[in-house]
């Protein structure tokens, strides 16, 4: 959600904290924040419903299940069938997330895998989607920036 004002100097503390304590309960985050159960408890319906807060499965390490890799498989795609294409993508287990992006490729796909055969395999599944004319993997050698939220979160503070 891009910042446009919707999340205010509390809310900001109050996904920081929970960021930083995601098990922590309703009364615990209002404590730390120093607002009421009541006044936290309806800020984060609100979070939810405006889509501020969202899933917190990317905590989920992906290795821990059996797919130590990692790679992104750029695809160009017919237009007319990017809507399919998306559906088609949403049925294959190892795929994460899907970007529609600007450029020569149409989409980017994270995709994780359990050895290069595999990522061999889940290539091809993607390859032989209708509509899918061309794709690009790359293997994902070394994280080095995790997923992040809370400088945003505490630049929103300053």
């Amino acid at each position: 959600m891009p910042h446009d004002g919707n999340v205010d100097a509390i809310d900001a503390r109050i996904l920081l904290e929970l960021a930083e304590h995601p098990r922590a309960t309703t009364l615990a985050l209002a404590d730390r924040v120093g607002i009421s159960r009541n006044t936290a408890q309806s800020r984060l319906a609100r979070l939810e419903r405006h889509g501020a807060l969202e899933s917190f499965e990317h905590r989920i390490s992906p290795a821990a299940l059996g797919y130590p890799l990692t790679a992104f498989i750029t695809a160009q795609v017919t237009q007319r069938l990017l809507d399919e294409v998306a559906a088609a993508l949403a049925d294959v287990p190892e795929v994460l997330q899907v970007q529609g992006i600007s450029g020569p490729v149409d989409l980017m796909i994270e995709v994780v895998a359990a050895d290069a055969d595999d990522l061999y395999r889940i290539a091809g599944r993607i390859l032989a989607i209708p509509g899918v004319e061309r794709t690009n993997t790359a293997l994902v050698m070394r994280q080095l920036v995790d997923y992040r939220i809370t400088p945003l979160l505490r630049r929103t503070l300053q």
